[in-house]
């Protein structure tokens, strides 16, 4: 299914969940995969518990009988896909938020000082990572103002994936240190990462804030 055609489906049904003990009425179940746990084996549980949709990668015909089955390539491609689509509909702007530390509690006092004056939507928690920021893009409607998405990073390359999903327009990175280095296997690489923000905020002549204290 073409991503345009999956992004109609979504606007008919604008609430995404990954778990499938967790299906509110009419949402979108996106079947992901993991070491432990095979979401593809939970996708008719899920619309038996209210999901409208089930998009999965694994189907043992590969057409199913079931019509709110939609059989992908990939699911978390898609799912990331689907975010990026519906961002670039999305006429806001979208504030970055990478480092080292003190993501989350930034994230949240940017949150808190900018629903003063605008509608924000904001990640959850910690939800930082390649399957949390599509989420977070995802729960975005037409209501918001303004954006606020946390990346988290443990490998290089991770903030320019999510960079290109989430298309930020203004950045701010909190700081750069060696807490959490071991997959990035240097120093160098973890200032390179999460620098990759600042890159591609460049990049779109957009702005970006850094932590003078730090530099």
């Amino acid at each position: 299914m073409e991503i345009s055609a999956l992004y109609e489906i979504y606007k008919k049904h604008p609430v995404v969940t990954t778990d499938s003990r967790v299906c509110p009425h009419d949402s979108i179940f996106f079947a992901l995969k993991g070491e432990r746990f095979n979401g593809n084996q939970f996708a008719e549980s899920a619309i038996e518990k209210g999901c409208a949709y089930a998009v999965v990668d694994e189907w043992e015909n590969d057409k199913p009988e079931n019509p709110r089955v939609i059989v992908v390539e990939n699911v978390l491609e898609t799912l990331q896909k689907l975010a990026n689509f519906h961002r670039k509909k999305l006429k806001i702007t979208i504030v970055g938020i990478t480092g080292t530390n003190g993501k989350t509690t930034t994230k949240e006092l940017i949150a808190t000082i900018l629903s003063k004056e605008f509608k924000v939507a904001f990640t959850q928690g910690n939800f930082n990572n390649h399957i949390g920021v599509p989420l977070t893009l995802l729960s975005i409607n037409k209501s918001h103002e303004i954006g606020v998405i946390e990346m988290g990073a443990n490998h290089p390359g991770e903030i320019r994936e999510l960079c290109e999903i989430a298309e930020p327009n203004i950045g701010l990175i909190t700081n750069i240190g060696k807490a959490h280095i071991e997959g990035f296997g240097s120093l160098e690489n973890v200032i390179k990462t999460k620098c990759e923000l600042y890159d591609f905020i460049r990049e779109h002549e957009g702005k970006v804030f850094v932590n003078k204290d730090n530099s």
